[in-house]
């Protein structure tokens, strides 16, 4: 979509706006894959670079941390991990560093002000475990522009499934047309779409490597501070 098509949509019917956090709001791969590393040093692993880690984002702690095992295991075939313990490795490991290198991506807190002066209720729907939102909220000083946080642990369901998203509208007495997911991922857009809800997709997120403008989310912005001239 060109810029001038942008001008001519707006999104200023909508009061509720749902966030995806990890690709979105934040860029938390530094630590991410620092806890991986620390779990795959525990089994005499070789570390994965921050490249190689990046496409495993985005379902959730366990598909991440899955997904690290296969590829640190492709050439070591004889080595046999039990898996509940690699995770609770992981887990602890990111639990002493949730926030250490993890920082906001550019725009994001100044655009979060402008929305909340502007009178939008806005929530986050994380496929991070949810123990894990608040301490990060907290540390880069942006929890008081949140109504409310769900993350893949909160509900039956996660993203791409569309119950998080329908959750949250009914919580903060919205409806799906009065409210809007944006993130980086085909989870989220798709849940938007499940969901029957208009998505905005970030391009500069994990993503897998993929391209957010192949989900056909309902518009696409390269700069989180473009939200400020759609909303």
């Amino acid at each position: 979509m060109s810029l001038h098509q942008k001008n001519k949509v707006n999104f200023t019917n909508k009061e509720l706006i749902i966030f995806d956090f990890d690709g979105t709001l934040i860029n938390s791969i530094p630590d991410l894959t620092s806890a991986i590393n620390n779990m795959l040093s525990h089994y005499n692993l070789s570390p994965l670079t921050i490249e190689q880690v990046t496409p495993f984002i985005g379902n959730g702690a366990k598909p991440l941390v899955k997904r690290a095992l296969e590829a640190a295991l492709e050439n070591q075939s004889t080595v046999v991990i039990d898996f509940d313990e690699a995770f609770e490795i992981y887990l602890s490991a990111y639990k002493k560093i949730t926030c250490k290198d993890t920082f906001l991506y550019p725009g994001v807190k100044e655009t979060l002000k402008y929305l909340d002066k502007k009178g939008y209720k806005m929530a986050i729907c994380t496929n991070k475990p949810f123990a894990f939102i608040e301490p990060i909220l907290s540390t880069l000083e942006i929890k008081q522009f949140f109504k409310i946080w769900i993350g893949e642990d909160s509900l039956t369901e996660k993203k791409p499934n569309a119950l998080p998203l329908v959750h949250l509208a009914k919580e903060l007495n919205s409806t799906i047309e009065k409210s809007i997911m944006i993130g980086d991922s085909k989870n989220d857009i798709l849940a938007a779409q499940n969901a029957k809800m208009e998505s905005i997709g970030v391009s500069y997120g994990y993503n897998y490597n993929e391209n957010i403008a192949d989900y056909n989310p309902t518009l696409v912005v390269d700069i989180f501070s473009e939200l400020k001239t759609l909303f």
